[in-house]
């Protein structure tokens, strides 16, 4: 069993209407970056649960209703009376979105000490991830939840860094630092690297992020694909020739599909990890790119079944 922690919300895709004076129309899908992650899990037939704070409003029962749908456990949700997170999507025409977030006071950022689970011996592993690292009071709430967690657990990381919802690279730095501390694998866009740190090298963060604590560090790079930092040296993976609808979820994709090919190669903890060899490396990169690239053929954060990851796709240099 996995535990995936943060954010879960409704994505609301703007549609412009056809005609003059034609107003604006909405195709609202569930989603958040933990959400989609742990959809993706399910999926990939990983047993797995969110902790995350749900609305009892319609749109939080609604979130709890897809959550059983896709056979993600629902023990760890917390529900409240506060309002559910709305994020307004805008495609741009490589199909990359753009994020306008309404969550003030709601339901995903309430999470308190008090809420922290307890997971049983058959959870292995925990993620957290996104903006719910860095608002309150779920953000000191999740980083409690790794210092405890640390060195019993496989704790993974994914920054995805939200600066619509805060634009201080300072506070995202910050609390990054702590988590560094903690998780043993890491897994960040370039695009994030180039907002954190603008100037660096991928090799030279990934090496910096490596002296902090982390076991693997993972960079993906889109189209280009993605390269692994670890004790196998480092690994790279191209990417795959697909035609893209829009890159909605594709790296929540990456990141379910890296913690299912740790779990199917048995490494669920990190000296497993660890002492994982270049080839292993490789494959894992090779089956979290095909993963990403299935979603980024289809509309929103649609992500690939076990059962279409079982052939793999053709690689960029085969154009």
């Amino acid at each position: 069993m996995f535990l995936v922690c943060g954010e879960a919300l409704w994505d609301l895709f703007a549609i412009e209407g056809a005609g003059e004076g034609a107003g604006l129309s909405f195709d609202a899908r569930v989603g958040g970056s933990p959400f989609n992650v742990a959809v993706g899990l399910a999926r990939l037939e990983q047993g797995v649960a969110l902790f995350t704070g749900l609305s009892t409003d319609r749109l939080g029962e609604r979130l709890t209703a897809a959550l059983e749908r896709e056979g993600v456990g629902t023990s760890a949700l917390v529900r409240t009376a506060n309002p559910s997170t709305i994020s307004l999507v805008d495609l741009g025409a490589d199909g990359s979105p753009r994020y306008a977030f309404y969550g003030e006071g709601a339901a995903d950022r309430a999470l308190t000490l008090s809420d922290l689970p307890t997971p049983g011996p058959e959870t292995w592993g925990l993620h957290a991830g996104s903006y719910s690292l860095v608002v309150e009071p779920v953000g000191s709430t999740l980083l409690a939840l790794f210092e405890r967690e640390r060195g019993r657990r496989l704790l993974t990381l994914d920054p995805n860094v939200r600066l619509t919802i805060e634009p201080e690279i300072g506070v995202w730095l910050a609390r990054l630092e702590s988590f560094l501390a903690c998780a043993d694998v890491v897994k960040v866009s370039d695009e994030d690297l180039g907002l954190l740190h603008p100037g660096r090298t991928i090799d030279e963060i990934a090496a910096d992020w490596r002296a902090k604590g982390a076991a693997l560090v993972v960079v993906t790079r889109g189209a280009q694909g993605a390269v692994a930092f670890g004790p196998a040296g480092r690994i790279e993976a191209p990417g795959r020739r697909v035609e893209v609808i829009d890159t909605v979820g594709a790296g929540d994709t990456f990141q379910a599909a890296l913690i299912a090919g740790l779990a199917e190669r048995g490494a669920t903890a990190r000296a497993a990890v660890e002492a994982l060899g270049a080839d292993d490396v490789s494959a894992l990169l090779d089956f979290a790119v095909r993963a990403a690239a299935v979603t980024c053929s289809r509309r929103g954060a649609d992500l690939p079944r076990r059962a279409e990851l079982a052939s793999p796709a053709p690689r960029t240099e085969d154009r």
